[in-house]
């Protein structure tokens, strides 16, 4: 029987594209507008719109404000990433789709890249499942330190950065409850 969560296919399939990938960076450090949102990723304002809409409507950003504008009203999306979610699995195409958005999202930013400090590591192997339970812990750290010290592009004493990480267990070892990670402490602040 597939136990594939129908909410968590859609989260991951909504995301699953290197311009909303491109917004929800963008909205981590600060709420915005369509209009905001197109102007600072040069997108039409109905592309910036559309894009906002379904990454709103399957929960991943939320509206943190609204304001009258001409007549209209114009929300303001903000993206917290260290909000509780539901479980994100879902199937193995979908789990590529994203990751294949997540590479163009990659190579976009390696474009512009500057010399200095990076770090980049690619792994396949066999380890301890306490080793991957501290090594998950300290991912899920730093994903979370990053995404709460977030500020709006060009804030001054901030340098622009890009950090993606993947990891997941494969077939062939230990599976189940052995191998299931939840943090063990709360992320930094």
């Amino acid at each position: 029987m597939d136990q594939t969560d129908p909410a968590a296919v859609a989260r991951l399939r909504a995301t699953a594209h290197p311009v909303r990938l491109r917004i929800l960076s963008l909205l981590t450090a600060e709420a915005m507008s369509a209009a905001e949102v197109a102007r600072a990723l040069d997108l039409t304002h109905a592309n910036a719109s559309y894009h906002l809409r379904q990454l709103h409507d399957v929960g991943e950003l939320v509206i943190e404000s609204e304001e009258k504008v001409r007549g209209g009203v114009a929300k303001r999306y903000r993206y917290d990433a260290t909000r509780e979610v539901p479980d994100r699995s879902s199937g193995i195409d979908d789990r590529i789709s994203y990751a294949r958005a997540t590479a163009v999202e990659v190579e976009r930013r390696l474009h512009d890249a500057a010399r200095g400090a990076a770090s980049s590591s690619d792994l396949e192997a066999w380890v301890p499942v306490e080793t991957w339970h501290r090594a998950l812990d300290l991912l899920h750290q730093a994903s979370h330190l990053l995404h709460a010290a977030a500020r709006p592009a060009g804030t001054p004493g901030t340098v622009h950065v890009s950090a993606t990480t993947t990891a997941f267990t494969m077939t062939g070892g230990l599976d189940g409850e052995d191998v299931r990670w939840t943090p063990t402490e709360e992320a930094p602040r």
